[in-house]
Formats: structure tokens, C-alpha cells, sequence
């Protein structure tokens, strides 16, 4: 059969996403900082943008009473191909959405975050640089300790050895070695240590316990504190269990990572996009618009627009586009937060039981549920629950908390894996300190409560609470 060359037409439907969709699905992911950022930085580069002032907001809230949005209201905000067309009514979408989207009070404006306004911390690196600069060391033992102290981590331990530090300074492995225990004595002491026993025998040491039962346990027999074996402690070290729990109530009390307290982390605190208030027996929704930009088009350009006056093409299509990016934007953000109004309505009718009781109520629920409650595809659900925070009168959630995998019970009903991870928790601190609950033990009780786990699922709930295994747990004495 010869091969031949020919022409034909076919008819096919292709979904194409615009940049505009793109956008608006981008936006529906972020969380509140990065929203808050996207819209500052659309600001800067879009001039028909500005931010409406606070007493343009409150004059407009006096007129009319801001509501949270109704079912009717609350639909999805589809966005048409008709849309990118160049015939546009901008006279008609001025007056539409020239208008904010938001109300922010006055007070967020004047008043900085606390935690915007304290003092810088001291880092463990300034801390040392100071003390060895105003110790008594020479010019080599200066230069030494520069790179000891260059050397730390963030928990104070020293990354090197005295070998290697011989080897970059030039210097004899005896100054060295000298120079590191005087700044072992530094404050925190124990900075510098280059393990865990190091670190805890320079504390026992300085604080006076050095040939003590303290320093032998430290020395010797340090797996055997790990594993708790007490008894046999006493018997190799020829004394009372009472000395040894005095000994080692001494070396619990030491720190084993003395760099911790000038840790540089930030407390990051989370601002919920929507809150929950239990109003008499029903549960009110309200979206936290604190914070955010009230966005409204620049009147100038409004003006350019509306006139009758003649204007360059490249002048009018520059306008053009750049309004309808505003108008994109503003529609994604109304989209964004009509759409987390509508996914938190649902999860709250989902579980109620929650909400009135707490986490031992929590039922399973999963995307799909939410997705035909409120006629959405999963993959929106899933969006909107990233990294997105509801206050609820249980606390604050991640609004992902809600969605967990069920548990069949014994009767055929099911429960959430995040209630059986709390009954877990309960009994695990209720326990017997001298007799902790084995995993066994724990998914033999848990039948009592008609939940049939195994062992190993039992140990796996119980590594993610971080919870010791039994062994370790244990307190004989």
C-alpha cells in the first residue's frame, strides 16, 4: 500500500485555560499573606488600581449595612470567553465595581503589630563574640575562637573537630584544645560541646558534680539512662535506687541544647481567613476581611475612559488592558472569598457535632462530600482548603483538618481517624506512670469503644502525636 499525503478537516473541543483563569485559580490557592501580597504587588504595576481610603469605606458602610453573603448570593463567579471581548461597556462596569470588596477598620491602620515593634533578639553567635571579646585571650587564642564560634550550630554544638581547626588556623593542637574548653565555659555553658555527653558533663562538671554518681553515669553508662534501666544502674554502680534518681533528676535538669534559647525563629502568628461564632443554638459565618485593601479603579483613568476626547490607539489599548486585569483581579478576589464562604458553610453543616462537643465528635468526611453539597469539582474544594485557618469556638483549624479518613467501628458505623487519635491521647495521659498502656493494650480498650484497630495502626496514631512507646514512658520509681 503506497503512502499518500491528503488534506482533511476535523471538528474538536479543546479546553484552553486564559491567563485570566489561571489567575483567578492561582488566587483561590493562596493563603491569606500571599494574597495580601499578589494584591500590593498588582498595585505597583497596574495603575488603574488604588486602595480606597478608609474614610471613603466608612462613609459607604454608614449608607449601607455590609452582610455576609447569602445563598442566593454566593454562587460561583463564571467567567465567560464573551468576556476578553474589546466591546465592553466601561461606563457600566465602573459603576458596578468601583467599589471595594473589603472594609478594614481604622484602627489596623494606626496601630503596628506587637510583634512588629519588639526589640531585636540577641543571636547565640553575638553573645560568644562578645564574651570572648572581653575575656582574657591573646591574639591567637582570639583568632582561634573566632573560628570555634563560627563553627556552631543553631543548638550551640560545635560542627568541626579540634584536628580540623589545628589544620585552618596554623596553630599547635594544644592551644586549640585549650582555647575550646574555655569557651565551653562561656554562657550558655556547654556551648561548643561536640556531642550530647560532652555537652552535658561540662554543666555537671561546672555546677560542682564532677566525681559524683552524675559524672559516672555520664561517663559510663549513658544507654542505660536512654532505656530507663534503673535497677541496674544501682547494681553497677553499687548504690541505693534513691541516689540514682537523685543523680538523674540532676542531669534531666541540664540543657542539652544550650544554643536553643537565642534561637533566631519567629513566632508566626496565624490569622484566620474566616471565623465561626456560635450565635444562641445556631452557628454564624464571617469572613475576616481585616487587613485587606478596599480596591477601587483609578478615578483619572475612569475619567480617560468616559470622555469623549481622542485618544492614541496604543494609549486606549494600554488603558484597556490594564483594566481588565483589575477587573480580573477584583472578580478572582470576590470569587475567592464567596467560594471559602460557601466550602466553611458546608463544613459546618458537616460537623455540627464537632463544633458543640470537640474533637472526639469529629466525623469523617472527605472532598467529595463537600463537592456535591455545594455543586463544586473536588479539585475547587481542595484548593480552598489549603492553608487556609477557620476560628472555631474549638479553637483554630486548618480548614484540611475537617477532612479525614473513617474508621469502621464494630457495629458498622465508622468514626474519623483524628476522634481516635484524641481517645488515644486521653488514655495515654490518664495511664499509670509505673505501668504505661502497651499499643495492644490501647486497641483492646479502644474496642470497648466499638473501635477495632490494630496494634500497628495504634503505634502509628501514636508516632504522629509524638508520643513515647510504652518502655519509655515508663516512670518505675
Amino acid at each position: 500500500m503506497a503512502l499518500q499525503l491528503k488534506q482533511s478537516l476535523s471538528l474538536t473541543q479543546q479546553l484552553i485555560m486564559t491567563p485570566q483563569l489561571q489567575q483567578a485559580i492561582k488566587l483561590l490557592q493562596l493563603s491569606r499573606l500571599e494574597l495580601l501580597q499578589t494584591v500590593y504587588n498588582e498595585m505597583e504595576t497596574n495603575p488603574l488600581l488604588e486602595e480606597q481610603p478608609v474614610e471613603d469605606a466608612d462613609e459607604e458602610k454608614g449608607v449601607e449595612e455590609v452582610s455576609p453573603p447569602s445563598e442566593a448570593s454566593a454562587e460561583e463567579v463564571e467567567i465567560k470567553e464573551s468576556d476578553r471581548s474589546e466591546d465592553v461597556d466601561w461606563e457600566s462596569y465602573l459603576s458596578e465595581y468601583n467599589t471595594g470588596w473589603a472594609d478594614l477598620p481604622y484602627e489596623a491602620r494606626d496601630v503596628p503589630p506587637f510583634e512588629n515593634v519588639t526589640s531585636e533578639k540577641t543571636t547565640l553567635y553575638s553573645h560568644l563574640t562578645w564574651q570572648l571579646s572581653m575575656g582574657d585571650f591573646d591574639e591567637v587564642q582570639m583568632e582561634i575562637g573566632t573560628h570555634i564560634i563560627g563553627n556552631l550550630d543553631s543548638d550551640g554544638y560545635l560542627k568541626t573537630t579540634a584536628e580540623e581547626l589545628s589544620e585552618t588556623t596554623e596553630y599547635s593542637l594544644e592551644t586549640v584544645q585549650e582555647t575550646l574548653e574555655k569557651i565551653q565555659k562561656f554562657d550558655p555553658v556547654g556551648v561548643a560541646a561536640r556531642d550530647t555527653r560532652e555537652c552535658l558533663l561540662i554543666q555537671a562538671r561546672f555546677q560542682g558534680f564532677e566525681g559524683t554518681i552524675v559524672e559516672k553515669i555520664l561517663l559510663e553508662h549513658i544507654d542505660k539512662l536512654e532505656n530507663k534501666k534503673y535497677d541496674l544502674l544501682a547494681r553497677n554502680l553499687s548504690v541505693s535506687i534513691e541516689e540514682v534518681l537523685t543523680a538523674i533528676n540532676i542531669i534531666t535538669s541540664l540543657e542539652p541544647k544550650p544554643g536553643r534559647k537565642f534561637s533566631d525563629d519567629e513566632t508566626i502568628y496565624i490569622s484566620p481567613d474566616i471565623y465561626v461564632f456560635k450565635v444562641g443554638d445556631d452557628y454564624e459565618i464571617s469572613l475576616n476581611e481585616d487587613g485587606l485593601p478596599k480596591l477601587k479603579i483609578n478615578p483619572y483613568y475612569r475619567d480617560i475612559l468616559t470622555s469623549k476626547d481622542a485618544m492614541q490607539d496604543g494609549t486606549k489599548a494600554y488603558i484597556q488592558d490594564k483594566l481588565k486585569s483589575a477587573a480580573w483581579l477584583i472578580k478572582s478576589i470576590h470569587q475567592r472569598q464567596r467560594t471559602i464562604y460557601r466550602v466553611t458553610e458546608s463544613i459546618v453543616r458537616f460537623q455540627r457535632a464537632f463544633l458543640d462537643k470537640g474533637i472526639a465528635d469529629l466525623k469523617p468526611l472527605v472532598l467529595r462530600d463537600v463537592a456535591e453539597d455545594i455543586e463544586m469539582h473536588e479539585s475547587t474544594i481542595s484548593r480552598v482548603t489549603t492553608n487556609k485557618y477557620v476560628h472555631t469556638p474549638q479553637g483554630v483549624f486548618e480548614l484540611k483538618y475537617f477532612f479525614n479518613s473513617s474508621i469502621n467501628c464494630m457495629d458498622g458505623d465508622s468514626v474519623s481517624s483524628e476522634s481516635v487519635k484524641e481517645r488515644i491521647k486521653n488514655m495515654i495521659k490518664c495511664e499509670e506512670k509505673a505501668k504505661p498502656f502497651s499499643d495492644q493494650e490501647v486497641a483492646d480498650m479502644l474496642k470497648e469503644f466499638n473501635i477495632n484497630i490494630a496494634r500497628r495502626t495504634v503505634a502509628k496514631y501514636r508516632e504522629t502525636l509524638g508520643i513515647l512507646p510504652s518502655r519509655k514512658r515508663k516512670k518505675p520509681y
